[in-house]
């Protein structure tokens, strides 16, 4: 799941970078955009199934339950923040996907690419803040010594940035051009840069988490899933 964050990731921040000089391929840029996408929603449908699929019970003797791919929890706010994030990681694909194609009117433009985009990244918002509620145990707190705070406050922020970056690309109809592209492209690249760095933390939270998991193993205890 990490490994597909950090190439979506990846896959927003060059493009995004590459987008800001006139003379890079657009149509190869568009490429990279959707191939992204498809990563993000990758690693978000795995997040959202381990949120469907963590264990529950503690204290109880282990037993082998059946692997669910989707559930109905919304109680949950785990659950809650992983279906969100992964609608929104979908509302990217359909804007990428129809930035690729060339000739769209400005209306086209606004209808078919700008509104998925501002849906997509509103999505991600809301998961965000969702998660670091989650983390926090309330709205806002400051915890910099905890990874775990770390990551949901770095995809916070990119959440942040995303938005702006949607906002910035509504395409006017008296000019055909978009809001501001540079501050378009910088969104996208801060906010690409931010999951970026996001999804490496995940990797050495994972390696914690199973070595915490090891000794309990070992002796006969139960190894308790954790959420992301």
């Amino acid at each position: 799941m990490a490994v597909l964050f950090v190439v979506g990731s990846l896959c927003f921040t060059v493009g995004a970078v590459a987008a800001q000089w006139e003379s890079s391929p657009h149509a190869a840029i568009g490429v990279v955009f959707f191939v992204g996408s498809i990563f993000f929603t990758s690693a978000s449908y795995l997040q959202y199934t381990e949120a469907v699929n963590v264990e529950r019970a503690v204290g109880t003797a282990p037993r082998r339950a059946r692997w669910r791919p989707a559930s109905w929890e919304p109680r949950r706010i785990d659950w809650l923040a992983a279906l969100v994030q992964l609608i929104g990681t979908v509302f990217f694909n359909v804007t990428t996907f129809t930035g690729m194609k060339t000739g769209l009117t400005t209306h086209e433009q606004n209808a078919r690419v700008w509104a998925p985009d501002a849906v997509g990244s509103a999505a991600f918002l809301i998961s965000s803040e969702l998660a670091y509620a989650e983390v926090c145990h309330r709205w806002v707190c400051f915890r910099r010594r905890s990874l775990e705070w770390r990551i949901v406050a770095l995809n916070l922020g990119g959440s942040v940035a995303f938005a702006f970056a949607a906002i910035a690309s509504f395409i006017e109809p008296s000019s055909g051009e978009p809001v501001s592209a540079r501050i378009t492209n910088a969104g996208t690249a801060l906010g690409g840069l931010c999951f970026l760095v996001g999804a490496l933390l995940l990797m050495p939270e994972a390696a914690a988490a199973e070595k915490s998991a090891l000794p309990e193993a070992t002796n006969g205890g139960q190894a308790q899933a954790v959420g992301g």
